[in-house]
């Protein structure tokens, strides 16, 4: 382990259009390297931190989670023109599950407080939050770099003038007295770009005066060294621009890529730059969070009996319902609806029911219009009963178990549609009886897939919309909601023992005809 690295500044793809590099693959070549663990420090977000945390264990790897936060040292809740718009990066990681929440914390607030352009955080949320978090000074944008090397600036507006060390070694006191001696260090970069190199002698400098310790980093944006030109691409995605665009922005320097131990010791070799690289291990060694298991969170339904039990009042709720919308409760409708119940009540769902039925009866009461119901909750005649759906399953013939069922131990999925102009009623009226702390907005991730890729792909190329639209068009349709990749269509994967890769490959072959005879569509692979 002595002469290991771990990665401690790693972007994936949740850094939309910026990182290239899936979690899986990214951890993987960690593990080709042989390093026991990896960072995750997205941009602004920790959208993709718990799939990273569970990825990384199975792994056998020590996850640390961390944040690249957008500073500002004005209040957050400020909005100035953009020329005084200046934002800094500051890397935070987690150091235990306390740091953790803290981290969530701050990252919510960046949004819920803070955004301007970017979610952004000032030192007040720092000093706040500090608890249980190492901080790492940052790159060439962040706050002590940019006293350093003013004209390095990677946000718009952040050019303070002229250099001043006696400023940068005020600031990195500044930070050291936030998160402690021990929990603040001095970060050093080496991506080729002449003002990384023009600050290391300067950066040691702080680091003895403070006693502050180094640690080496590499921002890694895309996982191997010959990814560099698809994350190029990507970025051309990103800004609407083409490759062949002189002007268009693309990163400096280069190595952006997972690099491994030995390139990372020859780039900051101990006797220049002590344990700098050593030091990245005891990093790691004092990560450590302890997250219970998944478990739900549902408020408790308020039951106007106390003798009566959740499931009690739920039956009774049901059977109400049963005699509103059935002219005649036959023996089939009530073996479905105790089956149901059964179910339902077996796995703990009571109480989300009767939430989701009040919701519907308050919109219902208030002349709110909402929709019939969508997805499998259909086929639920307890929802039908509640008043949750408007569509009767046993006339359609519509199935309970697609929807619900114990061997898929996970809370079903009701889609509930309301008139959009009324939508902050139901929250509020959410908000209003259940608590704040049991309400949450959850987010769609937007994903780039299959065709999308080959459109804009051919787009950044310079390519007629005609070429990319063409071989699109070719890709085999989805199975189950599972899109196929580009690799799966060109070549067939004999080991995939699960998914749908002979389908897709099977499903190619005008793909693959048209590849081999067009070289207008060599872009794909």
């Amino acid at each position: 382990m002595s002469n290991s690295f771990v990665h401690l500044h790693a972007h994936t793809e949740y850094s939309m259009l910026d990182g290239a590099a899936k979690i899986e693959s990214y951890l993987d070549k960690v593990i080709e390297h042989g390093q026991p663990a990896a960072a995750i420090t997205d941009h602004g977000n920790l959208y993709g931190a718990l799939e990273f945390y569970h990825s990384a264990i199975k792994k056998k790897l020590t996850p640390i989670i961390g944040y690249e936060a957008y500073l500002i040292n004005d209040s957050r809740f400020e909005r100035p023109d953009r020329e005084n718009n200046k934002r800094y990066h500051l890397t935070l990681l987690a150091e235990n599950t306390t740091g953790y929440w803290n981290l969530v914390n701050m990252a919510s607030r960046a949004f819920t407080e803070g955004y301007y352009y970017k979610p952004r955080v000032d030192y007040d949320l720092l000093k706040e939050h500090s608890e249980g978090i190492i901080a790492l000074s940052g790159c060439l944008g962040g706050e002590i770099a940019q006293f350093l090397a003013p004209d390095a600036s990677v946000e718009e507006g952040n050019k303070e003038g002229e250099r001043s060390y006696s400023k940068a070694l005020e600031k990195a006191k500044f930070y050291q007295s936030i998160f402690g001696e021990e929990n603040f260090y001095i970060e050093l970069h080496n991506h080729g770009i002449e003002q990384q190199k023009v600050i290391l002698p300067d950066l040691l400098k702080i680091s003895e005066e403070i006693g502050a310790p180094l640690v080496a980093t590499n921002d890694s944006h895309y996982v191997n060294k010959n990814d560099d030109s698809a994350h190029d691409a990507l970025l051309c995605v990103q800004t609407n621009a083409t490759l062949d665009d002189d002007t268009r922005f693309k990163f400096d320097g280069s190595g952006y890529h997972v690099k491994s131990s030995e390139e990372m010791r020859k780039l900051f070799p101990d006797k220049k730059f002590p344990k700098a690289c050593d030091n990245t291990l005891e990093i790691a060694e004092r990560v450590e969070y302890s997250f219970s298991s998944p478990k739900y969170y549902l408020p408790a339904f308020p039951v106007p009996d106390e003798n009566n039990s959740i499931e009690e009042y739920l039956n009774q709720k049901v059977l109400e319902g049963a005699k509103g919308v059935y002219p005649e409760i036959t023996k089939e409708i009530m073996d479905r609806i105790d089956y149901e119940l059964e179910v339902i009540n077996s796995m703990g769902f009571a109480s989300y029911f009767l939430i989701v039925g009040d919701l519907m009866n308050y919109a219902k009461e208030n002349k709110i219009r909402t929709g019939a119901g969508r997805g499998s909750a259909a086929g639920s005649i307890v929802a039908y009963c509640l008043g949750i759906t408007g569509i009767e399953p046993l006339k359609y013939g519509l199935l309970f178990e697609r929807f619900l069922n114990k061997g898929r131990k996970e809370l079903p999925d009701i889609d509930m549609d309301f008139d959009e102009r009324y939508r902050t009623d139901v929250i509020d009226y959410v908000i209003n009886k259940y608590g704040e702390d049991k309400v949450a907005h959850i987010i769609t991730f937007a994903t780039i897939k299959a065709k999308q890729a080959i459109r804009d792909s051919a787009r950044v190329l310079g390519l007629p919309f005609s070429s990319g639209d063409k071989v699109a068009k070719m890709m085999p349709p989805m199975i189950l909601g599972n899109t196929a990749t580009i690799s799966e269509c060109l070549k067939l994967d004999e080991d995939n023992k699960s998914g749908y890769s002979k389908e897709f490959y099977t499903a190619s072959s005008e793909l693959r005809d048209q590849y081999k005879k067009d070289e207008a569509s060599s872009f794909l692979y």
